[in-house]
């Protein structure tokens, strides 16, 4: 598995205090197999008795917070099928 393009502009190129800061770098990255990774702010243990009653995480799998500028900056990126 490789990485093989990010989604959105690079955390530097946001406008967000967050990316310009250097100390997060949230960041979306599409990977050759098809699906995708994210770098955010762990937020696992804040937010896991918080889910909806028909949504769960595996023992493997954490909850990561990207900041909604993120998201809406890759928007443009995310394939529509």
């Amino acid at each position: 598995m490789n990485i093989t393009r990010r989604l959105g502009l690079p955390p530097q190129s946001r406008k967000s205090p967050q990316s310009l800061d250097g100390n997060t770098c949230p960041d979306i990255f599409e990977l050759s197999d098809g699906s995708f990774a994210v770098i955010g702010t762990e937020a696992t243990q804040e937010l896991d008795d918080k889910l909806p009653a028909d949504a769960s995480r595996a023992d493997y799998e954490r909850i990561v917070v990207i900041t909604r500028e993120t998201l809406i900056e890759a928007k443009k990126d995310i394939p529509d099928a």
